[in-house]
C-alpha cells in the first residue's frame, strides 16, 4: 500500500520527519498483517473445528485489539461468529480499507497539529486506488500546493518511487469517449457523433515539472522526473507521443500499473531526500491540536475489529 505523505495543502506527519515515518509505516504494516493474518488462521480453525464436532463446547476466541499490547480472551457461549473475512483474497482488501483512514490520519495531522480534512478523501476512489495498488516503497503527493515566492500554486498527482519521480495526469472520461491528443494548448474528446475541446494536458503537467525540477536543482538533487498521462476509461489516440511525455490509455493501463508494482527495492536515501525538500516547499494550513485529543502516533494502525 503505497504512502500518502502529502494531501493538497494539509499537514502530514511525514513533512516534519520524512526519513522516519515512511519505515515506521512499513513496519507497523506488517506487523498487523501478521496479527490479523494470524487471527484469520484462528478464525479458520476454529470453524473447522465447530463444523467437525458442533456438540464440542470451545472455550472462547481470542479477540485482538491493537490498541492494546495484550490479546483479550473472549467468552463467546458456544456461539462461533466469525469476525474476518473467509478467503484470504477478501482479508488482504479488509486490511487495506482498515488501513485507509489511518493513512489520511497521518497525511492531515502531527502530534502537535491537525488540518480539517474535505469528507471526499474519505471515499475518494481515485486516492484509494494509488494508496492500495501500489507498494510502500511508493510515496504519493496527491495535488499538493507549492509555495514559490510566498505564491500558492496547484500541483498535480507525484508519485516517489526509490528510481525517480513520475508526475501524472489523470484523464478518467467516459468508458465510451476517446481522447485524441493534439497540440500543446487543445485536446479533443470524441464522445459518439460529438467532439468536444479540452485544455491540454501537457499544461499542468508541464508547470508541475518545473516546479519540481526547479526546486531538486537548486538542492542539487539528481533524480529522474518522468510527465505521465493516464487514462483507466478512455483511449488515447495520438499519431506522435507529445514530447518526453508517456501516455497510457485504458489499454496500457494494466501493464503500465504492473510494471510499477514488480519494482523491487527498499527505500532509498536519495528518494527520501528528494521528498524531504519537496515538502519543504508545500504549503500547509493547520490548527493546533486539542489539548484533549491524544494522539496515538506510537501505537499500530488501526483497529481491525469488525463493525
Amino acid at each position: 500500500m503505497a504512502q500518502l505523505i502529502k494531501l493538497q495543502d494539509y499537514i502530514s506527519r511525514y513533512e516534519t520527519n520524512p526519513f522516519h515515518y515512511p519505515t515506521q509505516y512499513i513496519r507497523l504494516k506488517r506487523e498487523n498483517w501478521k496479527k490479523i493474518n494470524q487471527l484469520w488462521e484462528m478464525e479458520n480453525e476454529q470453524e473447522t473445528e465447530i463444523q467437525d464436532d458442533e456438540g464440542v463446547n470451545r472455550e472462547g476466541f481470542f479477540k485482538w485489539n491493537p490498541f492494546k499490547k495484550y490479546t483479550e480472551k473472549v467468552e463467546d457461549n458456544n456461539q462461533f461468529e466469525r469476525r474476518l473475512p473467509k478467503s484470504k483474497q477478501q482479508l488482504k482488501q479488509y486490511f487495506l480499507n482498515k488501513l485507509y483512514p489511518f493513512q489520511l490520519k497521518w497525511a492531515t495531522s502531527t502530534i502537535s497539529q491537525i488540518s480539517f480534512i474535505d469528507q471526499k478523501y474519505n471515499n475518494d476512489p481515485t486516492l484509494k486506488h494509488f494508496l492500495q495498488r501500489f507498494p510502500d516503497i511508493y510515496l504519493l503527493m496527491y495535488y499538493p500546493v507549492f509555495n514559490i515566492k510566498k505564491a500558492p500554486i496547484d500541483g498535480e498527482i507525484i508519485l516517489i518511487s526509490p528510481l525517480g519521480i513520475d508526475i501524472l495526469v489523470l484523464m478518467n472520461e467516459h468508458p465510451d469517449a476517446t481522447i485524441i491528443v493534439g497540440d500543446d494548448r487543445f485536446w479533443e474528446i470524441e464522445f459518439g457523433d460529438t467532439k468536444s475541446r479540452i485544455i491540454s494536458p501537457i499544461i499542468p503537467l508541464r508547470r508541475t515539472e518545473q516546479i519540481v525540477k526547479s526546486i531538486l536543482n537548486k538542492h542539487e538533487i539528481e533524480f529522474p522526473v518522468q510527465k505521465t498521462i493516464l487514462s483507466q476509461t478512455s483511449n488515447i489516440l495520438f499519431s506522435e507521443e507529445p514530447y518526453k511525455t508517456i501516455v497510457i490509455g485504458k489499454r496500457e493501463y494494466e501493464n503500465w500499473l504492473e510494471n510499477k508494482r514488480e519494482l523491487s527495492s527498499p527505500l532509498k536515501s536519495i528518494q527520501l531526500k528528494a521528498t524531504e525538500t519537496l515538502l519543504n516547499y508545500c504549503q500547509t494550513t493547520s490548527v493546533k491540536r486539542p489539548e484533549w485529543e491524544e494522539d496515538d502516533d506510537y501505537i499500530t494502525p488501526a483497529s481491525f475489529e469488525s463493525e
